[in-house]
């Protein structure tokens, strides 16, 4: 009782740094909030029966705390205008450090080497909150400050590496990571143009996770080939899979594509032609490995294994999923139909 009552706790505090972060009107305000929610999270992620979900948490405290560190220092010069006296700006601008660490708190590239190797450490709803609710933060504060010049390696590097490094991963917490840093790409070029765009992008990409990692949960699946042995078991659960994989690569006429879509028109519009062929043909290489393990899940039947116990199929939670992609299925075929884009 005690346990989850302390993880209650720890859970309102962490959303509640995130809120402090949003609504902070200053820089230390903003540092404030993203140490509550830091320090909100580590005892989460903590479990004493496990010594490597311990490993991720010392891996993410240090990296954190290390992003933190910069963006407090560098907050600091920005309000006092010290730089004027050291003349600052003769190395470097205050604000591509500031955004710096945001990125590095984000996970997104350059700065991406921490994440995986984290999240390959944490159960499933810790994976969901470091996915999602954990990149809320940075992402508003990283909208605050963001200019031209300053976005486009992010955007390249993120794309890139998210896209290819997810080729030849077997663990599905390393292979959601990685499509995780591909997806910031997007929501950083979502970011050039107004908040209502990644927003709704960032929405989207919850509630695919969400389908996603309920499955996870519900089966303990962790790698690959455990979706081989648990199709077996549900049509059902095949069809969920093939929906959530296809909709997560952004796979037309999935949900996924919709964001994307909106995305790629508000490029089309600024004539930005070559951020919109880098960002298809990484997502066209994140959506290869999705269709690749949701075709073999789906059209071959794998002999079942006599030793394996299978754990009970939880039906409600089954149906849930699936009318939650009908009803999102049904979400696209209106907008496409009414030919109504957010912008």
């Amino acid at each position: 009782m005690i346990n989850y009552i302390s993880k209650f706790i720890f859970f309102s505090t962490l959303i509640a740094g995130s809120i402090i972060s949003i609504s902070s009107s200053s820089w230390l305000g903003i540092w404030i909030g993203l140490e509550i929610n830091l320090l909100s999270f580590i005892p989460l992620i903590i479990n004493t029966k496990n010594l490597i979900s311990t490993e991720s948490a010392i891996k993410y405290f240090l990296t954190q705390s290390f992003a933190s560190l910069i963006f407090l220092f560098m907050s600091m010069i920005y309000i006092t205008k010290f730089n004027v006296f050291f003349n600052f700006n003769a190395f470097i601008n205050e604000n591509t450090v500031i955004n710096s660490a945001i990125i590095l708190k984000l996970g997104a590239a350059p700065f991406h080497f921490w994440l995986p190797n984290v999240i390959d450490g944490l159960n499933w709803i810790n994976t969901l909150l470091i996915l999602t609710w954990q990149k809320l933060a940075p992402l508003i504060i990283l909208s605050y400050s963001i200019f031209n010049q300053i976005i486009l390696p992010f955007i390249i590097l993120s794309a890139a590496i998210g896209s290819i490094s997810g080729l030849n991963q077997t663990s599905l917490r390393k292979l959601l990571a990685f499509s995780s840093i591909n997806h910031i790409g997007w929501l950083i070029a979502a970011l050039y143009f107004n908040n209502i765009i990644w927003i709704f992008y960032y929405i989207i990409y919850i509630l695919i996770n969400l389908t996603i990692i309920l499955i996870f949960k519900s089966f303990n699946i962790f790698n690959i080939n455990q979706i081989y042995i648990y199709n077996n078991q549900s049509p059902v659960l095949k069809f969920c899979f093939l929906i959530n994989f296809l909709s997560l690569g952004g796979l037309p006429p999935f949900l996924g594509f919709l964001p994307k879509w909106i995305i790629i028109e508000n490029l089309i519009k600024i004539n930005n032609l070559f951020i919109i062929l880098f960002l298809v043909i990484t997502a066209l290489i994140t959506l290869f490995f999705y269709v690749r393990i949701s075709f073999s899940g789906l059209l071959i039947f794998y002999p079942s294994i006599t030793w394996i116990k299978y754990r009970y199929i939880n039906t409600k939670l089954l149906n849930l999923n699936l009318n939650l992609n009908i009803i999102i299925f049904l979400i696209l075929i209106i907008f496409i139909i009414n030919n109504y884009y957010l912008i």
